[in-house]
């Protein structure tokens, strides 16, 4: 495309016009300017609120592919592929998932996580290449994420995934975007122009995050990672991990700490058992019995052996 096509293209997008309420940004002492950037962000929240019917269709279809067997892959460059890679990086040590269950693909690959390669995000080719690359299947879901909606990279990606079978999500902060035309569902929160014209790290790139918190925590709960509103299935892999889950055993069994502990150790660090052996009296092999015959579900697994959820 030209730079003029482009210019053309770039001033029909949401996220590209000028904000009237922060024209004078740089006339306006630290704190009211901090104030402005604040009231700005208050609205994101609500803009996300608007899209919540098609972010519970994307979580419904992931959860789906995780019980198949199938992976979410996240797509993006610059500051959406940055985010799409934090969130999927966060997935194992918080609910215990492998790698290779959540993947975080970015233009440019993973140099472009330390420094800007923007330029890789301008193929439509790369963005193939890459879902080829991990041998993507009919089973799984791929998000694309982009503030603007046209992304080439993004926009390569999705079209490969839809010709593979795959479940397309597009994520965008304008409306009627590229991506949403491509996608199975648009996910389009808008934000309105950004506090900084075009400086989509803002509020384009939170309304992207809190969509990613929403679609990983909400699939997950859904097969069963969590027991209430505790991370019952995290990794303790480091010492605060370890004191985590500690605390998570004594909050969902009302336990002292070395009952907890005794647990934990008995189940090499393993929550949900700890918490299962805890309230049932089951020994670890039981447990384990019992969990895998509840599909992985805590709830499911201490009401179907007699104890009552605290």
């Amino acid at each position: 495309m030209s730079e003029k096509g482009l210019i053309t293209e770039l001033e029909r997008l949401v996220s590209e016009e000028r904000n009237p309420r922060t024209m004078d940004m740089d006339l306006l002492p630290t704190v009211e300017l901090l104030r402005r950037i604040n009231d700005e962000d208050k609205g994101v929240a609500y803009a996300v609120e608007k899209v919540i019917p098609e972010i519970a269709a994307s979580v419904d279809r992931i959860a789906e592919a995780f019980a198949k067997g199938g992976r979410l892959v996240y797509m993006g460059a610059g500051t959406s592929g940055r985010i799409g890679v934090l969130d999927a990086s966060e997935c194992p040590p918080t609910f215990r998932v492998p790698p290779t269950m959540v993947v975080g693909l970015i233009a440019g690959g993973y140099d472009a996580l330390l420094k800007a390669t923007e330029g890789a995000e301008d193929s439509q080719a790369r963005g193939a290449e890459a879902l080829a690359e991990i041998g993507l299947t009919d089973k799984d879901v791929v998000v694309g994420i982009a503030a603007s909606g046209r992304t080439p990279y993004v926009v390569g990606g999705l079209n490969h995934a839809r010709k593979v079978g795959a479940t397309t999500v597009a994520l965008s902060c304008n409306p009627h975007s590229a991506i949403a035309a491509i996608a199975d569902i648009a996910i389009s929160p808008v934000v309105g122009p950004e506090v900084l014209t075009g400086s989509t790290r803002m509020k384009s790139g939170t309304a992207e995050k809190l969509v990613l918190n929403m679609l990983t925590t909400a699939s997950m709960v859904k097969i069963g990672k969590t027991y209430q509103n505790l991370m019952v299935d995290l990794k303790a892999s480091n010492k605060k991990l370890v004191a985590r889950a500690a605390r998570i055993v004594m909050q969902a069994t009302d336990c002292t700490l070395e009952e907890a502990e005794a647990a934990l150790a008995q189940t090499h660090n393993d929550v949900k058992l700890a918490i299962l052996v805890t309230m049932t009296g089951m020994n670890p092999a039981e447990a384990r019995f019992a969990l895998e015959g509840a599909g992985g579900f805590l709830r499911k697994a201490i009401e179907h052996n007699g104890a009552s959820p605290m």
